[in-house]
């Protein structure tokens, strides 16, 4: 596994070319939650990928309110529009693909085999290659929570009261159940997700980058779930690398100060239905002193330390601060400037090395289902939340701010990363 992999002349990776991934299923199965997080993970491996929604086609195409009415398949009225919309959001996939995109996501319910043949026929006119992406849930309970979580608050129920639009949704998904056939064609690129995460099958899938999107899928679920990201507590000495140093007095109470929030923070959650704030705490730092020692007032078997959340090293020029370094070695300073994604200082690391090191992480994240707290240096945390809000592009990352003194709560949903900052205060309140 690797981030921010090369790219060939024509700016694509691996010379795997112009990559459709389509995605199939019954509506409130997560097709929505799959791109968002398929177009995260690869603008984060580098790849140009862009996600055509057909619900948002369809909403700017027709300007009003509909109910489950106009998604009616039999419906011959509205079946214009909704044809319309779901053909300009092809055509516009295809155009991003031809000129220079990597990897389209066609996000649509594409429910008929004729209506899948029409794609793939449309793609193979450019050389695209086609992979489907099936979504299927024989769980009616995880339908309802999705209707329920996500669905209700989307912009086409803006104004509705909550039981009223999960009613009409459910509707929506009822007249389109007689029209859904799941793929069968072997001759197509396919990959079923059933339930979720609770089973992956697989068709005709070949190359390196459609076969690094199964693994990723395998760690992919909708439960939710917090990951706090909070920076080490102050250490004597902030500029060695190699001394490992521990924490000051301050740090010390920085990190019972951190304790305290957090778990009053867990607590309002639990009181509002979160579930996994109901459950043991997960947490994981480097195996550095000033990170494993900010976790010293959670119960240590809930600690995990990990080489590979170490701070990004500094090389030969460990010990200097920028200010050092830009005086005594003015042109690798420059250097730095110029690039500071990409440049590593001699012995050292540069961001792209230290994402490259971060990805087993991201992907564990991925697969877990409990709250985990992330205590690393600001390096590492400027990776991690770079990925979990989609910051583009990777080139930005070493400009993130990741204060010392708050507390960053992200909760991953289907339509991109919800974040708050907690304020860890001396009184041991807290505010985001």
């Amino acid at each position: 596994m690797a981030a921010q992999l090369y790219k060939t002349e024509s700016g694509r990776l691996f010379h795997a070319g112009a990559i459709a991934l389509i995605t199939v299923g019954l509506p409130a199965r997560g097709k929505t939650h799959v791109s968002r997080s398929l177009c995260r993970f690869l603008r984060w491996l580098g790849v140009p990928t862009k996600v055509f929604h057909v619900g948002e086609y369809r909403r700017k195409l027709i300007h009003r309110s509909v109910s489950h009415d106009f998604f009616d398949p039999a419906n011959e009225e509205t079946a214009p529009e909704r044809l319309q919309a779901a053909n300009q959001a092809l055509e516009d996939m295809v155009a991003y693909l031809l000129q220079g995109g990597q990897v389209g996501i066609y996000d649509g319910s594409n429910l008929t085999a004729d209506r899948r043949q029409y794609i793939q026929d449309r793609l193979e006119e450019d050389n695209i290659q086609t992979v489907f992406i099936e979504s299927m849930c024989t769980d009616e309970r995880i339908v309802d929570e999705n209707i329920r979580t996500v669905k209700v608050s989307s912009t086409d129920y803006q104004g509705w009261e909550i039981e009223k639009a999960v009613q009409d949704f459910k509707a929506r998904v009822k007249t389109a159940t007689p029209y859904y056939q799941t793929i069968e064609d072997e001759s197509q690129s396919y990959i079923k997700l059933i339930n979720i995460d609770q089973q992956i099958i697989t068709n005709r899938i070949q190359g390196f980058l459609p076969s690094r999107l199964v693994f990723y899928l395998m760690n992919l679920h909708t439960a939710p779930r917090a990951i706090y990201l909070a920076r080490n507590a102050m250490s004597t000495d902030e500029q060695n690398y190699k001394a490992d140093p521990s924490l000051t007095q301050e740090g010390q109470t920085h990190a019972k100060r951190l304790y305290d929030v957090l778990m009053a923070r867990r607590q309002t959650r639990a009181s509002e239905g979160y579930l996994a704030s109901t459950k043991p705490l997960k947490i994981w730092t480097s195996i550095r002193q000033s990170t494993h020692a900010t976790a010293d007032y959670f119960p240590h078997e809930q600690i995990r330390q990990r080489k590979s959340l170490a701070a990004l090293h500094p090389g030969v020029y460990d010990g200097l601060t920028p200010e050092e370094i830009k005086t005594q070695h003015p042109e690798e300073y420059a250097a730095r400037q110029k690039d500071p994604y990409r440049h590593r200082y001699p012995r050292g690391e540069s961001y792209h090395d230290l994402a490259i090191r971060l990805e087993p992480v991201i992907l564990e994240l991925e697969h877990e289902k409990q709250d985990v707290l992330i205590i690393a240096h600001e390096s590492v945390l400027q990776c991690l939340y770079a990925y979990f809000c989609g910051y583009q592009p990777a080139e930005a990352i070493p400009s993130i701010q990741m204060p010392r003194n708050i507390l960053l709560e992200i909760r991953p949903s289907a339509y991109g990363s919800k974040e708050e900052r907690i304020e860890i205060l001396p009184n041991d309140s807290t505010s985001s």
